[in-house]
């Protein structure tokens, strides 16, 4: 369907004339303005895209625009909800959507005849990087999120929670901060978990948040009502683990409590169990757990009594249990048991867009536990954290910041300080505009005898890259400061993206 530009010469002077004029000028100003837009049919058929939605078809799998055009919409756009206008004739004016070619906010609008019946439908990306344009709205709104979620929380599980001997989760998934892709996958995951009574294995690095997690799992769960029992293996000998886990009686070993003691598995009955570092239990224990998950029921030390407990098993590791299988240091039988619903937890190199709003809850969260001012990266310290490796992710992301603070005299904080932080805590800062995991230039004659247009590719990839993280995503501006034009920093920008999926 092929855009109509209005004739200047001969404007209209009737009523009608003007507004079929206004029609085509604000469906041309719709169009340029979006980052992408197409059109379909009463059935749902692609019949019109403009240029901005063409850049998107590779990351669909799709090589020209025959392969898109044509097409029911829902063959071509995972996870689309153009259908629901078609359905319901009703506009929806913001939504996100997450697919894989990325997140996107998006608009839907219906198509309608002058009878008022729907004869096809507009559908419009508002922004492609909502990770980046709109960070501090995603940032404020998931923690108004978080505080509403709380506090139905409490209202609803205060009585049970008393119950439960106040063991009760602190944290929803609200609490695991981030709106990039991979952050948006984990909490969709999650939130599929939380619905099913199946062990959920959480992998992943250490400071990555997988205590969280197993909390908001709990809190989004039936079970939310009842209690949560954390048990850090590595922390507990492991002489003192099977008593940890089942309980014993009155006088079952030396020095024991002559009143005995109920075990983890016993508190968290109705409730969850969250097993952290499983990977560290000792071979002995972890056949008397499999028997307890699989038949349900327990046996204190000294007893010759089985306890029936309902307990809903959330266990993390950041260690390679496939691995640890393989090595015999991990029973196979077990392996399985506990590897029904597995959720890998992305370091936070492999989400570096969402460092800006992490770093503004772990201020604030600063600044409540020791009542003073929230602190203000500027924009030179907001660059420099970003491009980090973060080798101990978020926790070692929040001992930087709260050094920062601690040091700083003032609530604005500067690259200077921070690199000061980094250094000192035994890393060697990367300028911004690297890309964490890309590989390390070559240095001196080796590194200039590379083709010198895959070093000008190189330079080019790292000014765009520290501009972005300097106007924090706003994509008019990186064009203007650079001095290129959008489609041409679009084109640069998916070379980038091509380049780092490829890592």
């Amino acid at each position: 369907m092929p855009i109509i530009a209005p004739d200047t010469t001969a404007l209209p002077q009737d009523p009608e004339g003007i507004l079929d004029l206004a029609v085509r000028s604000m469906f041309q100003l719709f169009s340029s303005l979006s980052e992408g837009m197409f059109i379909m049919d009463m059935s749902g058929r692609i019949v019109w895209v403009n240029e901005g939605y063409r850049r998107f078809l590779p990351a669909l799998g799709l090589d020209t625009v025959e392969d898109f055009v044509g097409h029911m919409v829902e063959e071509v756009i995972p996870n689309t909800q153009m259908r629901r206008v078609l359905e319901t004739g009703k506009p929806e004016l913001i939504d996100l959507l997450t697919n894989r070619a990325g997140t996107f906010v998006v608009s839907r609008l219906p198509l309608l005849a002058d009878d008022g019946a729907v004869i096809g439908g507009i559908g419009m990306v508002l922004f492609d990087q909502p990770e980046t344009t709109l960070q501090p709205l995603i940032a404020k709104f998931a923690r108004l999120q978080q505080e509403l979620e709380d506090a139905r929380r409490e209202l609803a599980t205060q009585r049970s929670a008393q119950v439960a001997g106040g063991r009760r989760a602190k944290y929803t998934l609200a609490s695991f901060v981030g709106s990039s892709s991979a952050a948006v996958e984990v909490k969709r995951r999650a939130r599929r978990a939380a619905l099913s009574s199946s062990p959920v294995l959480l992998l992943g690095e250490t400071g990555t948040g997988k205590e969280l997690l197993a909390h908001g799992i709990h809190a989004a769960s039936p079970r939310a009502g009842q209690a949560l029992v954390s048990v850090n293996i590595a922390a507990v000998p492991d002489t003192l683990l099977e008593a940890e886990f089942f309980g014993f009686v009155a006088g079952a070993f030396t020095g024991a409590d002559r009143k005995g003691r109920e075990g983890k598995f016993k508190l968290a009955d109705g409730g969850t169990l969250f097993l952290d570092e499983i990977g560290d239990m000792p071979l002995a224990l972890q056949s008397k757990l499999l028997r307890a998950l699989q038949e349900g029921e327990i046996e204190p030390l000294g007893s010759n009594r089985l306890i029936p407990v309902d307990v809903r098993i959330i266990a993390a590791t950041s260690r390679d249990l496939a691995a640890l299988v393989r090595e015999g240091k991990f029973r196979e039988d077990l392996y399985y048991r506990l590897n029904v619903l597995p959720i890998r937890v992305p370091p936070l190199r492999e989400r570096q867009g969402d460092i800006p709003a992490l770093v503004e809850v772990l201020g604030e969260d600063l600044a409540q536990r020791s009542a003073s001012v929230q602190p203000e990266l500027l924009p030179d310290a907001a660059a420099l954290l970003a491009a980090q490796a973060w080798r101990g992710n978020i926790r070692e992301l929040r001992n930087v910041l709260e050094q920062a603070v601690l040091r700083s005299d003032s609530a604005a904080i500067d690259a200077a300080q921070l690199a000061a932080v980094l250094r000192e805590s035994g890393m060697e800062p990367r300028a911004p505009g690297v890309v964490v995991g890309a590989r390390p230039s070559l240095q001196g004659d080796a590194g200039l005898l590379r083709p010198l247009a895959e070093q000008v590719a190189e330079l080019e990839q790292r000014a765009i890259a520290a501009s972005l993280l300097v106007h924090r995503g706003n994509k008019v501006a990186v064009a203007r400061q650079l001095g290129i034009s959008r489609a041409t920093l679009y084109d640069r920008m998916a070379v980038m993206s091509e380049k780092q999926t490829s890592i």
